[in-house]
């Protein structure tokens, strides 16, 4: 559902740079970003070990891997310091605004766009056929671009109703908040924002319905 494009922008020096995505770090990397002295945050496990693998050391990833959860525990620290933010074009304003409500100067640098690839919708159509025992959306750009792709072949209502037998995971709130303003049930949440947690949790529950 996602085609990554990058903008050829690189991250600013700040006192704080925070990653949210694996895709952020190698595109970064690959701008030759270096963090210098900056206070180096990522969202979620996955972010971090990216980072690691590329030598940088990590300082600060929240407990819980949302970019609400980076506001909450990061909040007590940036005031008055710089804050870079190095994602992609279409992340949430949940960063932004909370961390310059808690005095943070702050900047963005979109990294990156996900358009849709014009060769996506094969899954579409097995879905609306309600063949498929398992759907997972990691993002909430795959459920709009899922969601377009089928209001383009057969109507969103013919696929919400291919899908009611379907088991819906998403692999976190923001993700399973897109799913559901489309009409679509959430049947799987991982606790983390881990892929494999959210394939193993979709599999286990697709198991206990046959």
């Amino acid at each position: 559902m996602l085609t990554i494009r990058p903008t050829g922008a690189t991250p600013v020096a700040a006192d704080y740079c925070i990653f949210t995505s694996r895709t952020g770090v190698q595109i970064a990397i690959e701008q030759g970003w270096y963090p210098s002295s900056a206070t180096v945050c990522a969202v979620g496990q996955q972010t971090a070990s990216a980072l690691r693998d590329y030598g940088v050391p990590v300082d600060f990833v929240p407990s819980m891997f949302t970019s609400r959860g980076l506001v909450g525990e990061l909040a007590a620290e940036v005031d008055g310091s710089t804050v870079e933010i190095a994602r992609s074009a279409h992340g949430s304003d949940v960063l932004i605004q909370g961390l310059e409500a808690a005095g943070g100067d702050i900047h963005e640098t979109q990294l990156y766009r996900l358009d849709r690839p014009t060769s996506a919708g094969r899954s579409v159509s097995l879905a609306t056929d309600g063949q498929l025992d398992g759907i997972l959306f990691t993002s909430p750009r795959t459920v709009d671009h899922f969601c377009e792709i089928a209001a383009e072949q057969d109507g969103v209502s013919a696929l919400k109703q291919g899908v009611t037998k379907t088991c819906i995971g998403a692999i976190g709130p923001p993700t399973a908040r897109a799913i559901r303003e489309h009409g679509i049930t959430v049947d799987v949440i991982p606790d983390t924002v881990e892929f494999y947690q959210l394939a193993d949790h979709t599999v286990e529950e697709i198991d206990t319905r046959n």
